[in-house]
């Protein structure tokens, strides 16, 4: 019996050292996990854009405010400030040409009023950094803003994986949002 056992135990010590060991994850020095990269492919943006639009409006929804639609013209506006926020190395609301979020929304058309501008250089997913817009004070109230009605959704990810991600609200023009 003994002699059988044998072969079946050297199988399964193999096999054993062939199954994943679990990692576990490392942290950074604020005592988180750090980012895995989240890398978006050239298939992803469609599918990016309205996840993002369904979770705004999940949220807006929960808050008692109504929903809001993509609009072209300020997904151009957030697409242009995203990638020169990466040209800039830098995120924050003013361009390398001296531009506002005010200034890029006039430049693409939009007729509506302007409410707000959220940015964000990371690694993590859309989701994720929409959960960390809502924890500040200021961008949740732009993204909750009870006026918006239009939503522009854009970014840019570096080859080496940063992403610089913007998020522009808009009063609209009248109507009812269709999305």
């Amino acid at each position: 019996m003994l002699p059988k056992l044998i072969p079946l135990v050297a199988v399964l010590a193999a096999l054993a050292a062939c199954a994943p060991v679990p990692q576990t994850p490392q942290l950074g020095p604020d005592g988180q996990p750090l980012p895995r990269l989240y890398r978006i492919g050239p298939g992803d943006e469609s599918r990016i854009r309205f996840e993002m639009l369904d979770s705004v409006n999940a949220l807006r929804e929960a808050s008692g405010a109504g929903r809001v639609r993509l609009d072209e013209r300020l997904t151009a506006a957030a697409a242009t400030h995203s990638r020169d926020m990466s040209v800039q190395n830098r995120p924050w609301h003013f361009g390398s040409d001296g531009s506002s979020p005010l200034d890029r929304v006039r430049r693409v058309g939009y007729e509506g009023q302007f409410l707000g501008e959220t940015i964000s250089e990371t690694y993590e997913t859309e989701v994720q950094t929409l959960a960390a817009w809502m924890e500040e004070e200021a961008t949740r109230a732009i993204i909750l803003d009870r006026r918006a009605r239009d939503m522009g959704f854009a970014w840019y990810q570096e080859p080496n994986g940063k992403i610089w991600w913007t998020l522009v609200m808009g009063a609209g023009t009248g109507g009812e949002p269709t999305s």
